[in-house]
């Protein structure tokens, strides 16, 4: 019976980190999400960052909502997202010590 439930929990683990990983598994995507783990954007920064254009960057933001990565604050006719995770944050942080680095780009 215990061996169920740790199986169970297993599972539902993976299928929680499979769709992180899905929300990072796009360039512009990936790049908000970079941002986001040094601070929280609204929607006009975050176009000025990282320049991906409103249509996109609107798409973007809607499927990092429907994945439940970030969440939203409003602050008058402006929204604030943040990433919602901390352990995601450090993925990123991991991510971004190994892969961008001036040394790993050289």
């Amino acid at each position: 019976m215990e061996n169920d439930f740790e199986i169970t929990s297993m599972r539902n683990s993976a299928e929680h980190v499979v769709s992180i990983l899905k929300s990072l598994a796009n360039t512009d995507r990936l790049l908000i999400l970079c941002h986001l783990a040094k601070q929280e954007l609204n929607v006009s920064q975050i176009e000025q960052i990282t320049q991906i254009t409103q249509p996109t960057l609107s798409q973007q933001l809607m499927m990092l909502r429907k994945s439940d990565v970030v969440s939203t604050r409003r602050d008058g006719k402006q929204i604030f997202y943040s990433i919602k995770d901390e352990k995601l944050v450090q993925v990123l942080q991991t991510l971004y010590e190994l892969y961008c680095t001036k040394t790993v780009l050289s």
